[in-house]
């Protein structure tokens, strides 16, 4: 059994190699590969999305929680939203763990008033950019997904209180602005949030010319983590190794927000002949 083993793993240590890596992912896309392939290879018009709610809902099971909510804050078209519920479905179907979508969006009047100075990237975006067609996009969207219309300075408070989600497993942030960016992190510290101990989050916005850790959604991050203690956010470490396209842009963007006082009082189980993590 040895011997083929070995030749086992060589095969599928060469399928990862160029110039193999692409013809392999052509044949696993033709025959359909389950959830947890299509996340490694990458097999998702939305690879960000697929790899961020399947490690959310990983982390759920080691939590012990059975139901998770995935969000997108900045929904526009809502190209990204259809495809985060489409994932949900499938990581749901793979895992057991039940998955609730919410889409935070200004709706039809696009990208709100910024606030006047850098921070905003003024030379990027203006007020008004990219408006939703609200009555297309909800008859694209199944009951799994809630879309939430408003700035989200206001959106953001009520959000536990008026629709009862379970806890945060997966955030993407693409909201463009830094002083929404800013708004929208204040979901993981309100009195009432409920989130998973690692969240794993997509920034979609902090690479290109016009990015720099004095505005946008880096700055946000930055804020973020100089003002609260009880969670910070941090990058995904290491999250490129072992992967057949470690040189996927959206790997960068990546980030993880860790409930530090929650982690505090965890501890990790150790079971006989293995040891389990609990709190990772």
């Amino acid at each position: 059994m040895r011997p083929i083993r070995r030749l086992g793993s060589w095969v599928t240590k060469m399928a990862m190699e160029p110039p193999f890596r692409i013809p392999t992912r052509r044949l696993l896309t033709l025959a359909r590969a389950n959830v947890r392939t299509r996340a490694f290879w990458d097999i998702s018009p939305y690879p960000a999305y697929l790899f961020g709610i399947l490690s959310a809902a990983d982390s759920a099971q080691r939590q012990g929680v059975g139901q998770i909510s995935v969000i997108e804050f900045g929904v526009a078209g809502g190209n990204g939203l259809v495809a985060m519920e489409r994932e949900a479905r499938a990581v749901e179907l793979a895992t057991g763990v039940r998955i609730q979508v919410f889409g935070f969006d200004m709706g039809q009047s696009g990208l709100p008033a910024l606030i006047g100075d850098y921070r905003d990237s003024p030379e990027v975006w203006r007020q008004g950019d990219f408006p939703m067609d609200e009555s297309r996009l909800r008859s694209r969207l199944s009951q799994r997904t809630v879309l939430i219309l408003g700035n989200v300075r206001d959106t953001v408070d009520s959000f536990f209180d008026r629709y009862s989600p379970p806890p945060i497993g997966f955030i993407s942030v693409d909201l463009d602005l830094y002083s929404s960016a800013k708004e929208a992190l204040r979901i993981l510290t309100l009195p009432t949030t409920r989130m998973l101990w690692h969240v794993p989050m997509y920034f979609d916005d902090i690479t290109g010319i016009a990015v720099h850790r004095f505005a946008g959604e880096l700055l946000a991050i930055q804020e973020f983590n100089d003002t609260n203690t009880a969670v910070k956010i941090d990058r995904w470490h290491g999250l490129g190794g072992g992967r057949p396209f470690p040189d996927q842009g959206y790997l960068g963007n990546i980030y993880i927000a860790h409930d530090l006082a929650s982690i505090s009082r965890a501890r990790a189980e150790r079971l006989p002949g293995l040891m389990r993590l609990s709190n990772s």
